[in-house]
């Protein structure tokens, strides 16, 4: 009995033992299998679009499918979530809008934004604006003010979700300009888009998914929100020169849960650093005035603690934070 025992006890030690080696093997072979990449948004707006070139891109140089699930809704901050109780291997990994950053303001929740979220690289950033349907007799951001002044709380616009970067930034130039409006959230630019045409909100503030809209002619452009004007839509005046002190350019990335093996981080961190260099990535992101934002994950996640910290100015300004 004593003997039968020593021999289990001596089986089990290797067992644990040899565990550890076993794991260490398992991420030089990563990945043997696909990967879920979790999108912030519905399929068929420029984030969906974008994100399964990428995918496309990075599944050539992982030698395994990337797999895009769209999961919309909650200010995009739904993949974070879904982050929070997955396995840290690697095989499921979310886009992080800068919704993630402000989402411990606004909402309870049992989990921290920096600290339980692996960050593996930050591929772009949308470009965004207010846009209205082409036979609106709003011609321009003048005509827009002018018309929420006379007509308070009655000027509609929508936006890509409640907290999401074109509703805080919309809210804080209305706080600027002294006007009131009227916000209902959609789940995404495709939605979005169909509302503002058939002329159920009166603007859309959106990311540059309302491009192919405008180039069609049904669509027009009252103001940006960059540095500079937009290549493709070079009449429309900035933010800044419209005298607003704001700039929102929202960069995103990819992270994968916390406790994922840091080697593993890196394979994809490389395999994604190549898909952002292949010029079909480079040209699907030009279709929406954007371009590649590389950062690393040492990068991303300094930008992702200093983005939470400054996030929480905006939701103090606009009065949005949860109770205490």
């Amino acid at each position: 009995m004593f003997r039968r025992s020593l021999l289990g006890a001596a089986a089990m030690a290797a067992v644990c033992l040899a565990a550890p080696h076993a794991h260490a093997q398992a991420w030089k072979t990563f990945p043997e299998k696909p990967i879920k990449l979790v999108i912030a948004f519905p399929a068929g707006g420029p984030t969906d679009i974008t994100m399964r070139s990428l995918a496309d891109n990075a599944a050539r140089v992982l030698g395994h499918p990337v797999i895009i699930e769209n999961k919309p809704g909650a200010g995009g901050t739904l993949p974070a979530q879904q982050l929070q109780t997955a396995a840290a291997d690697g095989y499921t990994i979310a886009q992080i809008p800068l919704g993630v950053f402000r989402l411990g303001y606004t909402t309870k929740i049992n989990w921290d934004p920096i600290k339980d979220i692996s960050y593996v690289i930050n591929v772009t950033g949308y470009a965004f604006g207010i846009v209205v349907p082409t036979d609106s007799p709003l011609k321009t951001w003048a005509d827009f003010v002018a018309y929420a002044k006379a007509n308070p709380g009655k000027l509609t616009y929508g936006s890509t979700g409640t907290l999401t970067s074109p509703h805080l930034t919309t809210e804080i130039v209305a706080q600027q300009a002294g006007i009131e409006l009227q916000h209902i959230p959609y789940k995404g630019s495709a939605e979005l888009m169909q509302s503002v045409l058939a002329g159920h909100v009166m603007a859309a503030a959106d990311s540059t998914g309302f491009a192919p809209q405008v180039e069609a002619g049904k669509l027009r452009v009252l103001n940006t929100w960059g540095d500079k004007r937009l290549a493709k839509f070079p009449e429309a005046p900035t933010l800044k020169e419209l005298g607003y002190d704001i700039v929102q350019n929202s960069p995103f990335g990819i992270g994968a849960p916390k406790g994922t093996p840091p080697e593993v981080v890196k394979r994809l961190h490389d395999a994604f650093k190549k898909a952002m260099e292949d010029p079909s990535y480079v040209a699907t992101l030009a279709k929406y005035d954007m371009q590649p934002i590389y950062m690393n994950s040492a990068d991303y996640a300094k930008f992702a603690q200093n983005t939470v910290q400054r996030e929480k100015a905006v939701i103090d300004k606009l009065g949005l934070a949860k109770p205490q």
